[in-house]
């Protein structure tokens, strides 16, 4: 198993760009030093063509992958178009079927509900606040396993000078596919919630 599945603590920080047509993050430990990576994966210059001349991110396909140091991947998910809210399909780096994360409303506090292969409820993941950039996500006894933050003191300030850096702290008792599940959650808030608003249009 990777390490980054027993990790407690995971900064994600996306490589800037100009203009992001490909999704990079690098993912660090607590003292700085880089542990990972997430990608994204099968996009055809056609498609990239797309995405900078117009503003149908939502009709996509996307698909991240996140990857250790050792270049093995860690686990994958595939959010299909959409047209009113975000589904992502999650698999482990094996390719088998770990669950999915589903968002179940639109307005308000946005919240996703974490189920497992075969549909059964392993948490949910609740934005704090209508914004969306901080997040609790609790099991399904309601007890709270994880967050995702965009503040945490222990980093300098100028790893967070954008928009895009956040923080996942999660209970080392979280294991099997919910902790897979919560990588995935951390790994895909971008592209969930946010990546449909850029471009030029």
């Amino acid at each position: 198993m990777s390490d980054l599945l027993d990790r407690k603590l995971l900064v994600f920080r996306q490589k800037v760009k100009l203009i992001e047509m490909n999704q990079e993050f690098k993912i660090w430990d607590e003292s700085g030093a880089e542990i990972g990576s997430i990608r994204q994966e099968g996009q055809s210059a056609l498609k990239k063509a797309a995405r900078l001349l117009t503003s149908l991110d939502q009709f996509m396909t996307h698909t991240l992958a996140v990857y250790d140091m050792t270049g093995t991947k860690v686990c994958e998910l595939t959010r299909p178009r959409k047209v009113v809210k975000s589904r992502l399909s999650v698999k482990d780096g094996m390719g088998r079927e770990a669950g999915t994360i589903t968002q179940a409303n639109v307005f308000g506090k946005i919240r996703f509900d974490l189920q497992g292969a075969a549909g059964q409820p392993l948490g949910q993941l609740r934005a704090e606040n209508w914004r969306a950039w901080n997040f609790s996500i609790v099991d399904p006894t309601e007890r709270e396993v994880a967050r995702i933050t965009k503040k945490w003191e222990g980093l300098a300030k100028t790893m967070f000078t954008t928009a895009d850096n956040y923080v996942l702290e999660i209970d080392p008792g979280v294991t099997g596919d919910l902790r897979l599940l919560v990588l995935a959650s951390a790994a895909g808030v971008d592209v969930a919630l946010k990546q449909d608003k850029r471009g030029f249009n």
